[in-house]
């Protein structure tokens, strides 16, 4: 194998291991997300860690952060809870960083 090759299969690898850290990190921002919602809307312990899963669901409808914040949007309309998208978006963005921060240290 020449250098070449090595070169292109450690930027590979390294993709994919990037990659990967990245889909855990959103799942992790999404769990925090749906934890963060369930506490504004009242809700606890078993009732808060099913929300924070539904919001993981949530993530697979489609390609990027979309679905996770109409779920969220749409949850918050239904109970009346108080928050603009830019709070939502904002939170997203926060949270995502703690996720990938905690991903990052294990």
């Amino acid at each position: 194998m020449s250098g070449f090759d090595d070169r292109e299969n450690a930027f590979e690898n390294k993709f994919a291991h990037d990659q990967e850290l990245e889909f855990k990190a959103v799942a992790r921002r999404n769990k925090l997300l749906g934890l963060w919602a369930a506490e504004l809307m009242g809700l606890t312990g078993d009732d808060a860690e099913a929300y924070g899963k539904d919001v993981v669901k949530a993530d697979f409808e489609e390609a990027g952060d979309e679905d996770v914040f109409r779920k969220v949007r749409g949850d918050f309309d239904a109970r009346g809870i108080e928050q603009s998208d830019h709070q939502i978006r904002h939170k997203m963005e926060q949270l995502l960083e703690e996720a990938r921060e905690q991903v990052r240290n294990g």
